[in-house]
């Protein structure tokens, strides 16, 4: 009897991490649940947005009083060390902690949304049924590309889904470019991803890359894609009854026009995972994709050099000091720090950066730095006494400095000599990224034998859009 129950708790076992493995195949977000709940991690786990916000405000509570000694430290003359080793671990910690606030905030929006803990297809409530099956074949393809059936079946959900998609667009031009970009042959450089694959790493994308979050997104049918971006708007005049109607000033209009590059990630598993049935090959591919495109692009965004990538919005014309008024559109102004290789000494100059920008920028305005120097912007003080770094105190806001909020991009530069380590203004406004629509795959299983690759990619573009809406700070006397 004893030997029967034990028998049968273990197949009770067995049916419960089954019933995992098919919840977590069939939900993302479950999926996506399980993984965090097994996640080690050297920092505590928070269980709650408000438990998060609590921490960082004590935390920053200690860091003050510690700064504060190191200041009076310095005031008399004493050795500050190992003040500054203490703030520097305390950075680390409110680092962290912000961001465990930030996956929190995101697993709560992902539980949000219709259908999320429903299982089955409840986040894929967009896709028609041709984008499921098309999906489905292609997956089934994935683990078994040799396999006649499977890649008769591929080719055929993607005839039905061009042949829908062209139907549903009026566009004479539409055939040509889904055939270039919806569907493919494998022999003709791979297949091009499911929409719902594709939309999903590009929401992480997002998550990941900090400028794709804040700038503005559009998503082209060429590379060759121009925007005209209107300077100073169309001049206007007040009239009476009566008066004679003068003609306005035609608007300044500047040609905006991204450099385009292939993003692209080969991430590997091994045969044996591939053959695995409780291998969620759709997730798997989803984040090594999102994660290594991510992280490409959000340097290029910050500082590509425009040849066969995105050209980054430190990577135009050299910054001037000249207002708005006077300089050339395309290039951004700049704000002097007053130290030749240094963050100023006075708070004063970062009110000068602000109050560079114009009102109608300011509204939707932000800072975006790296970690280093995000960590020495929380020394600042008013003339109060007041810390000008403030934590965030609601659930979904950022921290901020002097009352705007700060994104971090660890791609920024450091602080140095000509430096321009922190931007300032309205990202929706000043630069572009510009999506190819299409996002293609590769199979690849000969380069290293015992480990499939796939050649993920997609062509991206960037530029600066509106050089009035973004202003800099160098690391310069003058």
């Amino acid at each position: 009897m004893k030997q029967m129950h034990k028998d049968f708790g273990a197949f009770r076992a067995k049916l419960a991490v089954i019933a995992v493995a098919i919840a977590a195949a069939t939900s993302p977000a479950f999926a996506a649940g399980v993984a965090v709940c097994y996640e080690q991690r050297d920092e505590p786990t928070l269980t709650s947005i408000s438990e998060a916000i609590t921490k960082i405000n004590t935390a920053f509570d200690e860091y003050k009083k510690t700064n504060d000694l190191r200041i009076e430290a310095i005031k008399k003359g004493q050795p500050t060390g190992d003040f500054e080793a203490k703030l520097s671990k305390m950075d680390e910690h409110m680092n962290a902690l912000t961001e465990q606030k930030e996956r929190l905030e995101k697993m709560e929006t992902k539980l949000a949304r219709p259908g999320a803990l429903g299982g089955g297809n409840g986040g894929e409530k967009g896709a028609s049924k041709e984008e499921q099956e098309y999906k489905n074949a292609f997956l089934g393809w994935l683990r078994n590309p040799k396999d006649i059936k499977s890649q008769q079946n591929l080719e055929q959900r993607a005839d039905a889904l061009r042949t829908i998609e062209t139907k549903a667009s009026p566009d004479e031009n539409f055939e040509a470019r889904s055939t270039q970009t919806v569907v493919g042959t494998n022999s003709a450089g791979g297949y091009a991803l499911p929409k719902v694959i594709e939309n999903a790493i590009a929401r992480l994308s997002v998550d990941i890359s900090p400028i794709r979050s804040i700038a503005t997104v559009r998503t082209v049918g060429t590379p060759d894609y121009h925007e005209l971006f209107d300077i100073n708007g169309a001049a206007f005049e007040w009239l009476g009854e009566g008066d004679t109607r003068n003609q306005t000033n035609t608007p300044d209009l500047a040609e905006i026009v991204p450099t385009f590059g292939m993003s692209s990630a080969k991430p590997q598993a091994s045969e044996e995972s591939m053959n695995d049935l409780f291998f969620n090959v759709e997730d798997w591919l989803t984040m090594s994709a999102a994660e290594a495109m991510a992280q490409g692009e959000g340097a290029a965004f910050v500082a590509g050099n425009g040849t066969k990538k995105p050209t980054g919005f430190l990577a135009g014309p050299t910054p001037v000091a000249t207002a708005d008024a006077s300089r050339a559109f395309g290039t951004l102004q700049y704000i002097a720090s007053g130290q030749a290789a240094a963050l100023p000494t006075s708070p004063d100059l970062f009110y000068d950066l602000i109050y560079s920008l114009r009102a109608r920028y300011r509204n939707n305005a932000r800072f975006v730095t790296a970690k280093l120097t995000l960590a020495a912007l929380r020394k600042y003080k008013d003339t109060t006494g007041q810390y000008l770094w403030q934590p965030a105190l609601t659930a979904g806001q950022p921290a901020t400095f002097l009352g705007y909020g700060i994104t971090e991009a660890e791609d920024m530069p450091a602080v140095a000599a000509n430096a321009f380590p922190i931007a300032f203004g309205d990202f929706k406004e000043g630069y572009l990224i510009a999506d190819l629509v299409g996002m293609r795959m590769t199979r690849d299983e000969i380069t290293t034998p015992g480990f499939v690759k796939f050649y993920v990619r997609r062509r991206v573009g960037g530029k600066l859009r509106n050089t009035q809406a973004i202003k800099l700070m160098k690391m310069a006397t003058s």
